[in-house]
């Protein structure tokens, strides 16, 4: 049993896709997150794409201010580095950059850094951002090998890219893939990292996924718990996602 559980952080994204759809400003992103911690998530979460289709840089700003009034809630800013990313870090200083390998205007995020490929260019924006304070994840593939690499390059944490577990999830594969991500995990706290995860985690699959996969601090879930939020509410949709969180603690997660 790990020590303490799973902390939620809640990815904004699709809040802001909504919003942008008219001018109103409705559905508010500050809001949301007003009403997401107020039901007991520990984390906010934003990824602002150079194209600004969702999160704008005025919402990563009033989420900083917000977050101002809720010490000890995580603040989680996610991008390319080399995109507009590092813009965010210097000025705001968030807990935590989880740094994505995505493209500019791309669907969404479908893969992790290629290490050592990535590493020299890596190397000094990770450097930069922990001469700031800033915690560094480096959004990775389920692969034992290269979490050594994630090390030797300066991040304090991997996170671990999910779709692939999401996908088995239900399946004949689920066990197996499930594998591939607990190797993962051990492999990343074994070379001195801790561990987060994200990508299509959901209600029904966080268990099982927790309860498989050691050490995991922190999820980051923003399109599934966007979604139930519709149907649910925030407030009923975060208090399921942490019964999802006690239910694998509960169960007994592995250490």
């Amino acid at each position: 049993m790990t020590s303490s559980k799973t902390a939620l952080s809640v990815n904004l994204n699709k809040v802001a896709l909504v919003r942008n759809t008219r001018h109103l400003g409705i559905p508010s992103v500050t809001r949301a997150a007003t009403l997401c911690l107020q039901a007991g998530a520990q984390g906010i979460t934003v990824h602002p794409r150079p194209d600004a289709r969702h999160i704008r840089p005025d919402d990563v700003h009033a989420l900083h201010e917000l977050l101002k009034s809720w010490p000890g809630v995580e603040y989680n800013i996610e991008g390319n580095p080399f995109h507009n990313l590092m813009e965010f870090v210097r000025e705001l200083r968030p807990h935590q950059c989880t740094l994505v390998p995505d493209s500019e205007g791309q669907f969404t995020s479908d893969r992790g850094w290629i290490l050592p490929a990535d590493s020299e260019r890596l190397k000094p924006v990770i450097a930069e951002a922990k001469a700031l304070g800033v915690r560094v994840s480096l959004f990775m593939d389920p692969l034992p090998d290269a979490m050594a690499h994630a090390k030797a390059v300066g991040a304090d944490r991997v996170e671990l890219y999910t779709e692939s577990y999401a996908s088995a999830w239900g399946t004949p594969l689920q066990a197996e893939v499930l594998r591939q991500f607990a190797d993962a995990a051990r492999a990343a706290m074994a070379a001195g990292l801790e561990v987060n995860a994200g990508h299509d985690l959901s209600r029904e699959n966080l268990a099982d996924f927790l309860r498989e996969v050691p050490g995991v601090r922190e999820v980051s879930i923003g399109h599934a718990l966007v979604s139930d939020a519709l149907e649910l509410g925030y407030a009923a949709t975060i208090k399921g996602y942490l019964a999802s969180i006690d239910r694998a603690f509960d169960s007994g997660a592995v250490a």
